[in-house]
């Protein structure tokens, strides 16, 4: 588990590394930022070099190791819902999340109607990846999991790719938190107005927002939802 200089979390955890969406699923092709990060593992794991989904179980033990409560964003170096992974990869991530109370787990796929096979402890964020409008059936498949109402929901617009509006079908099924930034590596930020559009969606809905530094925008936003309310 390594600290990261990712904004909104503490730690990545990478139980679960390499991932399939490459051509299909995946708006970023080349710019993957994973993808590029597991070219340096070529004389540590052939895996993680070649991208190839796979899971490492000595890694499996990392959170227990943290006593501080933390932020820990989980398989930021691959999809850990991707349709490719066995059911026993994520049961075997899920059984350290249950052990582990006193952090947050924020998970972010691209597929996230998966889901809905999982049951998670109220300390799991579930979170998607939309990065174009063709993309925002992925708010529809997150917010309607009736088996998730205590875990905090959020999208994640990086890179964000064109204006977005998002959609919910019921006004109940809403997100909690949403994060924006820019494409890195080449660096391709956001036209201001989609930007500016995505803000006011959120605020609408009572949303906080997260801008990335990344976006290099003029006003520092770094909001963190407040936690789902249990009231019966």
């Amino acid at each position: 588990m390594n600290r990261t200089r990712i904004e909104w979390c503490d730690y990545t955890w990478n139980p679960v590394v390499g991932c399939k969406h490459w051509r299909n699923l995946c708006s970023v092709g080349h710019a993957c930022y994973a993808r590029k990060q597991a070219k340096r593992q070529k004389n540590r794991c052939p895996e993680c070099y070649h991208f190839i989904p796979h899971i490492h179980q000595e890694r499996l033990g990392e959170p227990y190791r943290v006593k501080r409560p933390s932020k820990i964003f989980v398989c930021s170096m691959g999809d850990l819902f991707g349709d490719w992974v066995p059911d026993e990869w994520i049961e075997a991530v899920l059984r350290v999340v249950d052990d582990n109370l006193h952090h947050t787990f924020m998970f972010l796929t691209k597929n996230p109607k998966r889901y809905r096979e999982f049951e998670f402890p109220p300390n799991c964020w579930l979170g998607t990846t939309v990065n174009k409008q063709s993309e925002v059936v992925r708010i529809t498949e997150l917010v309607e999991n009736k088996y998730a109402t205590h875990n905090i929901k959020f999208i994640s617009f990086e890179p964000l790719y064109g204006e977005i509006r998002m959609l919910f079908p019921d006004p109940e099924h809403v997100v909690h938190w949403i994060i924006i930034g820019a494409q890195t590596n080449p660096y391709r930020p956001p036209e201001p107005e989609w930007v500016k559009l995505l803000i006011q969606q959120a605020r609408s809905i009572g949303a906080a927002v997260f801008l990335k530094d990344n976006l290099r925008w003029h006003e520092k936003i770094q909001e963190f939802p407040l936690p789902v309310c249990k009231c019966i």
